[in-house]
């Protein structure tokens, strides 16, 4: 009999991580390698957000606060909903956790029972199918095809809901790929929603201020109020303010499920480092002047990127309504060969020769669901990226 729990046998470890990890160890080894597989922003925290960080501390806020957040970030978090989205959440509706990661996790071991079915649409971040089987659900995967700008029609969500349905997961803008759903396009999946009420709905807004004009960020329980009882808002401040390490994720949604999700962190981790916690309730209530500024950078460098990459012989790549993101197609490279005599038989392989041939590293299509592509972050200066694509131009030009 194994020592270690049977549900580990269900899962793997992030891949993205692994990844970053291992261009990380390869750079200290002396490689000159170029990581572009990090989904975080590469600027420093703004400064307004660093001197209240530092006022908390000097104020002696260093103590354990109660495990669904402080009551003035809670109600930040509330006034954030109803001025951004218009929707209406009373502070005891919300709560605080150590990354949107954590909140997600609390939701699906607080609601999941053994069999119960997650709707996941393809490409999917690394992670959602792995907290719904270490949840012991089922995830139910369904593909947004590159034709389909990498997004899900109502007739195929439609058409995964079973009686066992109990979440969809729903991610726009989306990682990995950048989709952003369309207003209309968002009211045909909520009009399937309305007629399925067993199935809630986990939306993860992680990118909402990282979205590119003429796309306009919407949240569905704003396009419909009737999900509005059924629906978890996650969001953090982590992409938009640049404080992936502060680790501070939130969430708000019906109180019993709230009060379930926070039962569930007060035997796990407890609240969110009471310091970061401050320093979201400046992110969120002081100077917004940081978000339009890091949107055009963003938007720059996508743009820099999908001419760079489209430009790369066996390469087709999208261009995404948000996010840091892009997801290109390498369809057009399966079954080639490196000039070593590799096969380049998936995007798996494509991404281990590039980054043993040109030190560019990034994460594989099948991690998130969707082959043959692969993610590269754009959250990067830009002469990298310059750099990284002559490199990835350089390595399709070696194929044969």
């Amino acid at each position: 009999m194994s020592f270690l729990a049977a549900a580990l046998g269900r899962i793997r470890p992030s891949p993205t991580i692994a990844i970053t990890a291992q261009a990380r160890e390869l750079k200290a080894a002396g490689r000159d390698i170029i990581s572009l597989s990090a989904g975080e922003p590469d600027f420093d925290t703004p400064e307004n957000i660093r001197v209240a960080a530092k006022a908390a501390i000097d104020r002696g806020e260093t103590r354990y606060t109660s495990p669904e957040g402080i009551p003035e970030l809670r109600r930040a978090i509330a006034d954030k909903f109803r001025r951004e989205n218009g929707l209406d959440y009373a502070p005891d509706q919300v709560m605080v956790s150590t990354g949107g990661k954590q909140v997600l996790y609390n939701a699906l071991v607080a609601t999941l029972n053994p069999g119960d079915e997650v709707i996941i649409p393809a490409p999917y971040w690394v992670s959602y199918p792995d907290m719904v089987l270490l949840a012991g659900g089922v995830p139910v995967v369904v593909t947004g095809t590159l034709e389909n700008g990498f997004k899900i029609k109502p007739e195929a969500l439609a058409a995964a809901i079973t009686p066992r349905s109990k979440w969809l997961i729903f991610n726009s803008p989306s990682n990995p790929s950048g989709a952003g759903y369309s207003r209309d396009e968002l009211k045909g999946l909520t009009d399937v929603l309305m007629a399925h009420p067993h199935v809630w709905v986990m939306s993860d807004d992680m990118y909402e201020h990282i979205a590119y004009p003429p796309f306009v960020f919407r949240t569905p329980a704003e396009i419909e109020p009737g999900l509005h009882e059924r629906t978890l808002t996650v969001n953090g401040v982590s992409k938009a303010y640049a404080m992936t390490g502060w680790r501070i994720g939130y969430a708000a949604g019906p109180k019993p499920l709230i009060k379930a999700m926070t039962t569930i962190q007060s035997q796990s981790t407890s609240n969110a480092c009471s310091i970061s916690q401050w320093a979201a309730v400046e992110a969120l209530t002081g100077p917004q002047d940081y978000i339009p500024w890091s949107r055009a950078a963003f938007l720059r460098r996508r743009d820099l990127v999908v001419g760079l990459l489209n430009a790369c012989p066996g390469i087709t790549c999208p261009t995404p309504e948000g996010a840091f993101y892009v997801y290109p197609s390498i369809a057009g490279l399966i079954g080639k060969r490196t000039p070593d005599g590799a096969v380049i038989a998936t995007d798996s392989d494509f991404a281990a020769a590039l980054l043993a041939a040109e030190g560019v590293a990034v994460v594989f299509g099948a991690a998130f669901g969707l082959s043959p592509n692969f993610r590269v972050s754009y959250a990067a200066a830009d002469a990298q990226l310059v750099e990284a694509c002559a490199r990835i131009a350089r390595f399709c030009a070696t194929l044969s």
